[in-house]
């Protein structure tokens, strides 16, 4: 997937604000929609060895308000919505038979987008996220960033075709214009009502976050990793005009490949090198926004637990750190600086072991943001081993074995 010789067409889908944040009423709102740009995507490159990528930008108003900061204080309703998504995403896959990250089918990458931004916003650097990078960004720093999608698409109703003439219009004096061309309205429900305020910030004390963690394997990302690391980028605070230069660190740490000999279908399983790089690739998606700069790559190799890895300065504010890992902690326990941890709630336990590992050294304990887990028991319309096959290590290797004996 991380291979740009393979991609092919390149789309952007503004979505407008959902009537609310669960599986049930965001897949009431957007099917139609998702379903029917998951279509037009997957035409065109199917059968082929090219992969579509579409950016799915949700739009939440007021979400770069200073209420709204921390980020923390809104990170549940946050993850609840992207759990949504990509339940829908994979369960629509499943049911019409799209390819997902792979040869053949799409990438889907999910941005959160506050349409209330402007470019007088910006020229002040009063916005959050028109400061450098995503996965929270503004209207404005979207419509005028460096990326180039093939495909405008939006809902054919009122409030798609109002989202997608403000994107537009914001590019106004902007060398950045989008061709008429390129906008196309597709499959809609008429309408729905939004609530104000749709974005309720919790109340508790919060603190920001600029070094977070995950770990996993991330064999041949999927859907479910996209979740996890999204998740995760959404922990790091965004910047404001206050503290945009502070180093911001997104760490993850990568199952080794030693301890990987033991997996179903380890002959399938992708190396330590392609697995980094693939989860590289996608962070750079979702939080590179700019689309204009270079990373630099530096690589360490030494003895012992987590002395293999490699960082990827992003921006001079931002840098992710993929290191191997020999153990369920990895740098969580000889890195005292992070702050947070991401984890699954089917993985909450492994928090709490972390935690207890740090106060054994005296170290303050890590702050535990939790993800909703993709469950095909969502998504009633569609078999269990379907949609198991769009968010399963396991079963895509399976597959990948199958062929192999074709």
């Amino acid at each position: 997937m991380s291979s740009d010789q393979f991609k092919s067409s390149a789309a952007l889908l503004l979505l407008p604000p959902p009537p609310a944040f669960s599986f049930e009423r965001v897949k009431e709102a957007f099917e139609p929609t998702v379903s029917d740009v998951l279509t037009k995507l997957s035409e065109s490159v199917r059968g082929t060895n090219k992969i579509a990528s579409i950016d799915i930008a949700l739009t939440i108003p007021d979400l770069q308000s200073p209420s709204c900061r921390p980020i923390g204080k809104v990170f549940a309703q946050l993850q609840q919505y992207l759990t949504s998504i990509y339940t829908l995403i994979g369960a629509i896959a499943a049911a019409r038979d799209i390819e997902l990250d792979s040869p053949g089918g799409i990438d889907t990458r999910v941005l959160f987008l506050d349409p209330s931004t402007s470019a007088q916003a910006v020229d002040s650097q009063t916005c959050v996220g028109d400061l450098g990078f995503g996965p929270v960004v503004g209207l404005h720093s979207l419509a005028t960033s460096g990326r180039q999608w093939d495909h405008l698409w939006y809902p054919n109703n009122e409030a798609g075709r109002t989202l997608t003439d403000s994107f537009v219009q914001s590019t106004e004096g902007h060398r950045k214009g989008y061709a008429e061309s390129i906008k196309q309205a597709v499959a809609s429900n008429p309408g729905w009502a939004v609530p104000r305020p749709l974005l309720v910030p919790e109340q508790a004390p919060s603190v920001p976050h600029y070094s977070v963690i995950v770990g996993g394997t991330f064999d041949h990302l999927h859907l479910g990793h996209k979740l996890l690391l999204t998740a995760l980028a959404l922990t790091l605070e965004p910047p404001n005009s206050e503290d945009k230069d502070q180093p911001r660190l997104l760490a993850v740490g990568v199952t080794g490949d030693a301890l990987l000999v033991n997996k179903k279908y380890a002959e399938f399983l992708e190396s330590w090198e392609d697995r980094f790089q693939n989860t590289a690739a996608f962070l750079r998606a979702i939080m590179d926004i700019s689309g204009n700069t270079t990373p630099r790559l530096d690589r360490t190799t030494a003895p012992g637990p987590n002395g293999n890895f490699v960082v990827m300065t992003v921006q001079p504010n931002l840098a992710f750190k993929l290191t191997e890992i020999w153990d369920p902690y990895g740098p969580t326990i000889t890195e005292e600086n992070i702050s947070a941890i991401v984890v699954s709630k089917e993985t909450s336990s492994g928090g709490k072991a972390v935690n207890d590992e740090r106060a054994k050294k005296g170290w303050k304990g890590l702050a535990i943001f939790e993800v909703d887990v993709l469950q095909a028991g969502e998504a009633t319309d569609v078999t269990n081993s379907n949609f198991d096959g769009k968010i399963s290590s396991t079963d895509i290797r399976r597959r990948r074995m199958n062929l192999a004996k074709v």
